[in-house]
């Protein structure tokens, strides 16, 4: 089963715990050179950040992809400079989970509820978001899903217009794996800040 090879792979990585900030802060490092990065809420257990980081074909790593949570702002550029920057009031999307459920929002659409569509293409295994004015189209997949190998179930799509969120709920497999990692994460003995051995030169 495709859930279970994904926990093992899981298991099988070398992990760091942090907690910092009232979060539990995890690194994984996993045996074909990738590294994952989670951020955990201390009191809620809900997942606040994860992202990915993979080494180029020359070795060095990468910039780190968001997968969850707000993305990484880019430099912060003087106002005189001559560089090109997109501008603040592009739509935003981002990826914020709760315990039951993927959650999609997307900033800086201000158009009403029935101008959008949104749909499953298990075929394609991708959610599309679009709008009928042919303002914004976005198609994306459920990278836990693809992970774990599982289908895309449109039933379980569903879009609220208050803050533009799209959820999909988490099938039980997904919830399953989550709360057997959690009980993982939670064995590690993770350092606090200032509690981490600084070796000398």
């Amino acid at each position: 089963m495709a859930v279970q090879s994904w926990i093992d792979i899981l298991k099988s990585s070398k992990k760091t715990a942090l907690i910092h900030d009232g979060k539990r802060k995890i690194h994984y490092l996993f045996t074909d050179g990738k590294e994952m990065a989670e951020e955990y809420d201390l009191q809620t257990d809900e997942l606040i950040v994860r992202k990915w980081r993979n080494k180029s074909t020359l070795g060095a790593k990468g910039q780190w992809q968001v997968e969850v949570g707000e993305p990484i702002a880019g430099p912060v550029t003087s106002l005189d400079s001559d560089v090109i920057k997109e501008n603040c009031s592009n739509p935003v999307f981002m990826r914020k989970d709760t315990k039951s459920s993927f959650q999609w929002r997307i900033r800086n659409l201000p158009y009403p509820k029935d101008v959008f569509s949104v749909s499953a293409e298990p075929s394609e295994r991708c959610i599309i978001i679009k709008t009928s004015n042919k303002k914004y189209y976005k198609k994306f997949s459920v990278a836990d899903l693809d992970r774990s190998q599982l289908p895309l179930d449109d039933s379980a799509l569903s879009f609220t217009h208050a803050n533009n969120t799209l959820i999909y709920k988490k099938p039980k497999e997904i919830l399953t794996l989550e709360q057997e990692l959690l009980k993982e994460l939670k064995k590690l003995k993770g350092t606090s800040e200032g509690d981490v051995d600084c070796k000398t030169q």
